[in-house]
């Protein structure tokens, strides 16, 4: 399903345990994400498609989800998924197909930018009425009341998320993948700072690489009680997919991934490192 399996893989957990009859201790279910590089291996000679070979790495998260309350660190308050798979450009945006030699591969188009930016705006025009303060959907229903009655001269408006959220774990596709992502919902850069770091030290995991950003964020030591926290997966298909929680109990340690690096993070990214030279 992607790089944004781990949500949806969240939600099917979610739903079973709904299901299950209520004990003492509660029903569990383990989520297991991972990136499986070798069976996509593309050996062929078409240049769009050797890309998959350098763009992922490999990793893998497990994450416990329960109905009891007792030893749970974060609540899951939303899980909205969207997708825009019945536009053709957004079906063959990330497609599993044969080259002109009949060599397997992932093609990536060129049109993967605008194709995801489609499968935000879907994702946050759902979720955006579950998070987002009754004043700011009242702002926001005025300003569409606006734009009937004004002939398109109104300035557009953006509702402002961080207003809801105040952490973000946002899937690393690529720099440029991340850039769009922080102008569309207007984050800064420390914001941004944990999908950026995950991406410097670990690469592209696909669904796994969401969690590595909130174990980034506990690293640091900036998770507290009542945070909540905006998880956005995105895939093809299109797909764009949430998950909020709020945080019950912050990790009491740094997780194991970043035990022995975290003191060196932040480190400036190429392109940080271009703007702080310009």
């Amino acid at each position: 399903m992607g790089c944004s399996a781990g949500l949806i893989s969240v939600g099917l957990a979610r739903d079973l345990l709904r299901v299950r009859p209520a004990a003492q201790h509660g029903a569990h279910a383990l989520v297991v994400s991972t990136e499986t590089i070798t069976p996509n291996f593309y050996k062929g000679k078409n240049t769009s498609m050797q890309v998959t070979n350098i763009l992922f790495r490999m990793g893998g998260t497990a994450v416990l989800l329960s109905t009891s309350k007792s030893m749970a660190r974060f609540r899951l308050a939303h899980l909205v998924r969207t997708t825009t798979c019945a536009d053709d450009s957004s079906y063959h945006c990330i497609f599993h197909e044969e080259d002109v030699d009949g060599t397997l591969g992932m093609n990536i188009s060129r049109n993967i930018l605008a194709t995801g930016a489609n499968a935000l705006k879907a994702n946050f025009t759902a979720i955006g009425p579950l998070v987002l303060p009754h004043s700011v959907q009242l702002f926001y229903k005025l300003f569409l009341i606006m734009i009937k009655y004004s002939n398109g001269q109104v300035k557009q408006y953006h509702p402002d998320f961080r207003k809801a959220v105040q952490h973000w774990c946002i899937h690393p596709g690529g720099r440029p993948m991340i850039d769009k992502v922080q102008h569309s919902l207007g984050l800064s850069d420390e914001q941004m700072e944990p999908t950026r770091m995950t991406l410097h030290r670990f690469g592209n995991m696909s669904s796994s690489t969401i969690w590595y950003e909130l174990a980034y964020i506990e690293a640091k030591g900036r998770m507290r009680k009542g945070d909540r926290v905006w998880m956005l997966g995105i895939g093809s298909g299109f797909k764009s997919n949430s998950a909020v929680w709020d945080c019950i109990r912050p990790a009491e340690e740094v997780d194991k991934a970043w035990a022995s690096c975290i003191h060196r993070y932040p480190v400036a990214t190429p392109t940080e490192a271009l703007n702080t030279v310009s």
